[in-house]
């Protein structure tokens, strides 16, 4: 099934007008130095203002001192999940998984080029007051998450907890403090836990100890697909203290750990590898007895990469559909065809077999951990996390009608009879 436009339609949304983001373009900024008195959240700590509630980000006035595990961080999807923020949320009923981000005033003393939690903004803004994701990450104390979600028990709209690490001396000691105050209310049944983890400053028995304590996934954010982009994003292209070694040393404890498909690896796509680079990824994930959790590269404000184009949608949905066959349909890549640039050209599938699967729209929903209602429906829906609502890359609902007609145009594979126009999309707000 070939599904790559050809040379003279190809899709004008990627740099000089390819439907791919190539390796030579994807060039992150070099950091600058940063004033001293910024360093490791220096003027939050001086100033030193005691929190009171829940903080919502405000760069007009001094970040309270904040740290985890009294405080942590949740989004804003979260935040109106929780009844914190009142909102809503285009097409969705917010989320169904609570992430909880560790938070320090020295906040995560990584560098990774396309996070806006990185180390490079300490002269930019105070670490809480950092957008994640594409939105805010309101500070809230632990307890009242906890009781919050304690009081309405099984009645809980969240189908998992994820805590998020960051790269801290703290990091580990705290993941189990947050843990435990969540375990010891509510119980691990009734609303399971993640861990994403910070492998750069783990052992095995860091690992050990988090599954021992109740959390029933372990997943490693190796990002890149291919050694030499982790490094250059993540690494000692940036100043930064990862290394794809040590993650692949965590990742593997956690498949001895939390066995079968209860470990996995977050990959984002469109920061310079070809998708070739990431289904292999994805086949050797699956093959060890893990799962991949797809993310659509964002050019996140702040950012040493804020300047770069987003992934184009017509390589972003050729791996997704590519991630779903391996991931949930056996499908392998060997059997898949590629062209001369990595892209997807043939999804070595029989064409009707293809479509029902198109047409079931769920290998477009954002991918991540399991919620309650199937193993390939995540809870993780993460709501607008890496696009606007106007151009949806992770649909974090089912995709209706409309939505997968625009969705079969970006694949070049429109059914006779459903044409898809241009500019075609429900009203969002």
């Amino acid at each position: 099934m070939g599904c790559v436009k050809s040379e003279g339609t190809m899709s004008p949304n990627g740099p000089n007008g390819l439907d791919f983001n190539p390796a030579e373009v994807m060039e992150p900024r070099v950091p600058q130095v940063i004033p001293k008195d910024a360093k490791n959240g220096g003027r939050v700590k001086s100033a030193d203002v005691t929190p009171t509630g829940v903080y919502l980000p405000n760069d007009n006035y001094m970040t309270p001192n904040m740290q985890s595990p009294d405080y942590v961080q949740i989004s804003t999807a979260a935040a109106i999940t929780l009844g914190i923020m009142s909102a809503k949320m285009y097409r969705c009923s917010c989320t169904r998984c609570l992430n909880l981000l560790l938070t320090y005033p020295e906040g995560c003393r990584a560098n990774c080029a396309y996070c806006g939690l990185a180390r490079h903004r300490e002269a930019d803004r105070d670490y809480a007051d950092r957008n994640f994701i594409r939105v805010d990450w309101p500070a809230v104390p632990m307890e009242q998450i906890v009781d919050i979600v304690a009081e309405k028990g099984e009645h809980t709209p969240f189908h998992r907890m994820c805590i998020s690490m960051i790269t801290h001396p703290r990091s580990e000691d705290d993941t189990f403090a947050v843990l435990k105050k969540w375990t010891d209310k509510i119980d691990p049944d009734t609303v399971p836990v993640s861990i994403l983890s910070n492998p750069t400053t783990m052992q095995r028995a860091d690992v050990q100890k988090l599954h021992e304590m109740g959390s029933d996934i372990f997943t490693v954010s190796l990002d890149a697909a291919t050694p030499e982009l982790f490094d250059r994003t993540r690494g000692k292209g940036v100043q930064s203290p990862h290394t794809w070694k040590k993650y692949w040393e965590i990742l593997l404890d956690a498949r001895d750990i939390f066995g079968p498909q209860k470990f996995g690896a977050h990959i984002i796509v469109g920061m310079g590898e070809t998708e070739f680079d990431t289904l292999t990824l994805v086949q050797e994930l699956v093959d060890m007895g893990g799962h991949s959790h797809m993310f659509c590269f964002f050019p996140e404000k702040g950012s040493l990469m804020d300047h770069l184009p987003a992934t184009p949608r017509d390589q972003w949905r050729r791996v997704q559909l590519g991630r779903y066959l391996i991931d949930y349909c056996g499908q392998r890549v060997s059997n898949m065809k590629f062209d001369e640039h990595g892209r997807v050209v043939d999804f070595g599938m029989p064409q009707g077999e293809l479509d029902a699967i198109i047409d079931a729209g769920i290998a477009f929903r954002t991918s991540g951990c399991p919620g309650k209602f199937a193993d390939d429906i995540s809870a993780c829906d993460r709501p607008y996390g890496d696009s606007p609502p106007s151009d949806i890359a992770s649909y974090p609902f089912q995709p209706e009608a409309v939505d997968l007609r625009r969705i079969r145009y970006q694949l070049d594979m429109e059914k006779p009879g459903e044409p898809y126009e241009d500019g075609e999309e429900l009203e969002f707000i």
